[in-house]
């Protein structure tokens, strides 16, 4: 089994809402084969709790006006670490790049297929070791990002 067509659109929308925001290190998988209860996760992640939610808030409504579709539950966003967006065929998860790294959910999902982003999406690849970079020159500079 793979991923449905809405599945996909759904994705597809959500990673170009996430990358719209800036996030980093966008990537979806196809966890139809694996799992039951979804399609799909899409992973992205950003360096502070501040732009976390301002990624999840533009992907909850790019969803709900694009494709008429709410999520069914919203966990994880008092603290704006890692939230997560269910939307019965998809899966968003929108993670602190701390806790990305911690977590490491790309290591779990590994074997399954990726599934094809917009191209703003797929250029966010690499993005958060970029800014870990810059942030730790600036710190040794004592200036401030």
């Amino acid at each position: 089994m793979t991923a449905t067509d809405r599945s996909i659109e759904l994705i597809q929308t959500a990673a170009q809402a996430a990358a719209d925001k800036l996030a980093h290190d966008i990537i979806a998988y196809d966890v139809s084969d694996v799992l039951s209860i979804t399609d799909a996760f899409l992973l992205a992640s950003a360096p502070n709790d501040r732009q976390v939610k301002a990624i999840v808030d533009e992907v909850e409504e790019r969803l709900q006006n694009e494709l008429g579709v709410k999520p069914v539950r919203r966990e994880g966003e008092r603290d704006g670490r890692w939230v997560l967006l269910d939307y019965i065929d998809i899966v968003v998860h929108v993670q602190h790049s701390e806790e990305r790294v911690f977590y490491a959910l790309e290591r779990l999902w590994k074997d399954c297929p990726e599934l094809e982003l917009p191209k703003d999406a797929v250029a966010t690849r690499g993005k958060a070791d970029e800014h870990a970079r810059a942030t730790a020159a600036a710190d040794a500079d004592g200036e401030l990002i």
